[in-house]
């Protein structure tokens, strides 16, 4: 048996039993069930689905009766739904002929994807380079190129706002930290969180950089211009910002911690093991836990989450 309209969207059990149907005034499913050989319970199913296209209507009584809609109004309707159905999808595939053409020609779209560690490491200068108010980032390993920003301190002289997310990992690369320390000294905002999983760099409100994988084989980044998704990561950002602890903070009074000591707390606080902070510092490790039972002491504090939030609240971070 042919089954011709498939191409109007009707399944081919369905259409069977319509074809049963169409060749007696009424029926219950119990009488095309036999005829096809299947279950009532499948006829019936399949008599629900051909009511909704409009092929049958279900007749008044007690009794579960249906009978056939003449096809010659029933499967012309199906034929204009479908042509609609097809013209919407011609007038799609217009829109999407508009994109293949813009991107053949190089309009700038809201997201554009960069391939390998040099074309990322252009738009990060890139980047830096056209920010007018303010850079933000959010810091991680692994680093494509270098774990250095060479545009950074030429951008700070020319009074943007640096503000970076660090995360704990980060510090651990030689040399980042003595990095930071010194941008610091130039201006820039350092805070530290852990549990950070993403690479991120914003100038101002109209730019950002997301390598999309840590996977340094395969490096890749979506360049993301004015859209929601940038509305979306500035306002990731924010969240990062506002729940991270600053690793670093200006010179304090003469009853604050040495300058050493700030760090120390800061760098306990954003969850880095003992060996860790001891080797950024370039103590011992036994050292470095004497000088935070020292801390212990003036803070009050019996252990390190304790220290945290009693010197958060001095101001000492």
């Amino acid at each position: 048996m042919t089954h011709e309209l498939a191409a109007v969207g009707i399944d081919t059990f369905d259409e069977d039993v319509y074809r049963a149907l169409l060749s007696r005034p009424a029926a219950v499913p119990g009488q095309l069930a036999v005829e096809l050989g299947t279950s009532p319970a499948r006829v019936t199913r399949a008599l629900g689905r051909l009511h909704d296209r409009g092929l049958v209507g279900r007749l008044s009584g007690h009794r579960l009766r249906y009978a056939a809609i003449d096809p010659h109004h029933a499967v012309d309707a199906l034929i204009r739904n479908r042509s609609a159905e097809l013209d919407r999808v011609r007038a799609a595939a217009t829109g999407l002929a508009r994109l293949f053409e813009a991107a053949q020609h190089g309009d700038a779209e809201e997201v554009e994807i960069v391939q390998g560690s040099e074309a990322l490491g252009r738009w990060f200068v890139r980047l830096q380079q056209e920010a007018r108010d303010q850079v933000r980032t959010l810091d991680r390993p692994p680093y494509a190129l270098t774990t250095t920003n060479p545009v950074e301190k030429t951008a700070l002289e020319k009074g943007v706002v640096y503000r970076a997310v660090y995360a704990p990992e980060a510090l651990e690369w030689p040399g980042v930290l003595d990095d930071i320390k010194h941008l610091v000294d130039r201006g820039e905002q350092a805070r530290v969180l852990p549990g950070l999983r993403v690479k991120l760099a914003l100038a101002d409100h109209r730019l950002a950089l997301m390598p999309l994988s840590l996977d340094l084989t395969d490096v890749r980044a979506a360049v993301i211009r004015p859209s929601a998704l940038l509305d979306a990561l500035v306002d990731y950002w924010q969240l990062c910002w506002h729940r991270a602890t600053p690793l670093i903070g200006p010179a304090g009074t003469a009853d604050e911690p040495a300058e050493q000591d700030k760090l120390l707390l800061s760098l306990l606080v954003s969850g880095l093991k003992d060996e860790a902070i001891a080797r950024q510092l370039g103590w011992s490790v036994r050292t470095m836990r004497r000088r935070m039972s020292r801390l212990h002491e003036q803070l009050g504090a019996s252990n390190r989450f304790q220290a945290g939030v009693i010197a958060a609240q001095r101001g000492w971070l």
